[in-house]
Formats: C-alpha cells, structure tokens, sequence
C-alpha cells in the first residue's frame, strides 16, 4: 500500500496539463531566437519548448506579429509568450518567469558616424528607429526626450539608418548580426554597432494572469531551466543553435 499511496501522491503533484492541456505558446519572428524557419522554431523556443515539456506540460507553438501576440495574450487567444523582457506593464496582466536567456542590446550607426554613447542624454538630438511595442530599457522607454520613430521590424529600421532617415537604430546583438548576415547582407558593410551596449534584458517567458495556473506554469518552467543547467542539456541546446 504504501507504493501505491507514493504513486497517487506523485500523480497529484505533476502540472494540470498532464491531463490533457495544451499550452499554446506564441511569439514574434525574431531570429536567432525565434523564428519559425529554423530549428525547433529558433533557440528560444527550443529552450521553452524543451523545459515545459520536462515540466509535464503539452505545447503548441504560433507565430504572428509582436504586437499581435501580446494582444493575443491579454485575450487568452494564447497562455505563454515565450520572448517577453520584463515591464511593468506586461506584469500586469501576465505572469514572468526568471530569465532564462540574457540579451544585450547595442545600438548601430552609419560606418563613419561620430555619434557616440555614455549616457542617453548623448542620444537626444539622434532620431532613433525603434520596433513598436519593444521594451528595450526601463530609462529607455521611459525617456520623453528620446526622438524614437516606430517601425514594423529591426529589418525595416535597419534600411532606414542606411537610407539616411534616423541616424540610430538598436537590437539584440545576436538578433542584429543575424539579420545583417542575411535578408541585410547588402547593407551590412554600411552599419556599425556602437561599443558601448544600451542594456542587458533577461529574456522570460510570460504566462497570461487569466490562466488558472500561471503561477504553478512559471514555477515548474523555472525548476525544469535550472535541472537544464545542471544536466548539460541547456547547453547542449545552445550549441545546436551555434550559440
């Protein structure tokens, strides 16, 4: 009896989903990290997908639009953004991992361009191509002074610092280099990162607050990312990806 009593208990610890639930995860094409063209939909899905499923849960992955799936969520069409950096903002009506990912966002120039930056009062007379609904600093965003113009995309920003129309744009490192590898390659030779990074964001997932178990969601995806860690297959995903 008392296998059978361990064996029950077990059962009502795992996550709900092991019932039958699906999450349906969502993000943003934004490659390397997600993207549904490349490996396992990108590293940062892999890591997602990979860690959920080690926690017990189902998953179903979507790609739209960034400002599409963060609509989304807030409707529950979907229960986890995968890609979110913190704000309070998303907090409010969603419910944030620890970081699982750390992205350092760098600005980027005109080859040539004498713009440099310490501070952001350095950046206020520059026009700034900014992909909207990105959060990319709490001082950043928060920063009226700041000439920031919305764009569709970092590829959309990009060809606008080339052509002239802002004098900075800013990404993920790795994002930027990506892009300037590829569909960017034919600019690539006119743009330069500036030395100095804007930031570090932890890259989390969100679970939508309405989920009756976001928490629990969160929680479970934490345990799962730290005995990732400590198995080595974190790190195996990493390099599958070339990262």
């Amino acid at each position: 009896m008392n296998g059978l009593r361990a064996l029950c208990l077990s059962l009502l610890l795992l996550p709900l989903a092991v019932a039958g639930e699906t999450l349906r995860l969502v993000a943003d094409p934004w490659p390397p990290f997600t993207d549904q063209s490349l490996l396992n939909n990108g590293v940062a899905s892999d890591l997602v997908s990979s860690a959920l499923g080690r926690a017990g849960y189902a998953t179903d992955y979507a790609q739209v639009p960034w400002e599409r799936a963060v609509r989304g969520l807030r409707r529950a069409d979907y229960d986890v953004l995968i890609n979110a950096w913190y704000t309070e903002a998303r907090a409010s009506f969603g419910y944030f991992s620890q970081p699982y990912l750390i992205n350092r966002i760098r600005l980027l120039r005109r080859k040539g361009s004498a713009i440099r930056f310490e501070q952001l009062a350095d950046l206020y007379i520059q026009r700034i191509a900014v992909v909207r609904g990105y959060a990319y600093s709490v001082e950043f965003d928060s920063d009226p002074r700041l000439h920031k113009v919305g764009v569709g995309s970092f590829a959309s920003a990009a060809r606008m610092l080339q052509a002239g129309r802002v004098e900075l744009t800013l990404e993920d490192e790795f994002v930027a280099r990506y892009h300037l590898a590829r569909g960017l390659s034919d600019i690539r030779d006119e743009l330069e990162f500036i030395e100095r990074p804007l930031s570090e964001n932890g890259l989390h997932i969100l679970v939508r607050r309405s989920h009756a178990q976001h928490r629990q969601i969160a929680e479970a995806f934490d345990r799962a990312i730290v005995a990732m860690h400590a198995d080595g297959s974190y790190a195996a995903i990493l390099q599958r990806h070339g990262l």
